[in-house]
């Protein structure tokens, strides 16, 4: 009985890991792909990716049936002529590029002190309506991003941002999901560390500097990993509010890759999301922990 147990249990192990591999392989397939026809060719990507069909004899031809494509994922001769068209001879890529740091990172900055001062008030102050406002936050996080775009851009258009990255920029520092997340987190921290500062002298803003963020920098590591994936992917904000094509960022650059240009399209997607693959490898730790504690207290 006992052996049954043990042989059930093992050929269960054995299918769960088929499982996972089948699914792993499935999710890195895309990058794989972009990665190694990188590398390719132009001519071996078009030979690779042009039509073909079989007919009863094997032979190929130009037929609307049974059509497939001869996908590769090892290059028959290596060339890095791509990248040198997109970093070098293409001054438009760089540019993009430069864009979409300028637009990321002081989203990115000013969210991390906006949440965190916004979610210690949420966590740790006791004040009129907090509970009813912080429900606020959550309904509004909820909904579509297509619901708050009008809004953003009537008061961006008021202000006379629109045209400029601030009407970007502004919008994205206020995000109500690092409010959320770093609410939670504080929310897990002892009470006893700001009762001991207070005794102290700490003032609050003192405890929120030397204690608090201190001790929430798993959950700031996890919130600018976060902040920085759901910006750097940004296409409906440019296209809107950004008239000038010059200061589209790079994601929009994507997309203008004419058809003939396959070989750059590839070089040009695996440089960008380069920094996405670094940023989730280093911070991977940081994210699933930052995540995870907080869940631990509502």
């Amino acid at each position: 009985m006992q052996i049954n147990q043990h042989i059930k249990k093992k050929l269960g192990n054995i299918v769960l890991s088929v499982l996972l591999f089948t699914m792993v392989v499935v999710f890195l397939f895309p990058l794989i792909f972009t990665i190694a026809n990188s590398f390719m060719s132009e001519q071996e990507i078009e030979t690779s990716y042009s039509m073909v069909s079989a007919n009863s004899s094997g032979q190929q031809e130009s037929a609307f049936a049974s059509e497939y494509a001869n996908i590769k994922l090892i290059p028959e001769m290596v060339t890095i002529k791509q990248y040198y068209t997109a970093l070098i001879k293409r001054t438009q890529f760089l540019i993009k590029f430069w864009n979409s740091v300028i637009i990321v990172v002081p989203i990115i900055l000013g969210q991390i002190m906006v949440s965190s001062m916004a979610a210690y008030a949420f966590a740790k102050l006791d004040f009129m309506f907090r509970d009813k406002l912080f429900f606020a936050y959550i309904i509004i996080m909820m909904m579509p991003f297509q619901v708050t775009l009008v809004p953003n851009y009537i008061m961006a258009s008021r202000l006379g941002l629109v045209g400029s990255y601030s009407s970007i920029i502004l919008p994205g520092i206020f995000g109500t999901f690092g409010v959320f997340l770093m609410r939670q987190f504080m929310t897990y921290i002892p009470d006893a560390y700001i009762e001991s500062a207070k005794v102290d002298g700490a003032s609050q803003l003192r405890i929120f500097f030397t204690i608090m963020l201190p001790m929430a920098k798993t959950a700031l590591a996890a919130l600018s990993i976060l902040v920085f994936i759901d910006n750097w992917n940004m296409v409906e904000q440019p296209l809107i509010f950004l008239q000038d094509v010059n200061m589209h960022p790079l994601s929009i650059y994507l997309s203008n890759i004419n058809k003939g240009e396959m070989g750059i399209a590839f070089a040009a997607s695996t440089i960008y999301m380069l920094p996405m693959l670094l940023i989730f490898l280093y911070g991977e730790n940081y994210l699933v922990q930052g995540i995870q504690l907080s869940g631990i207290k509502g």
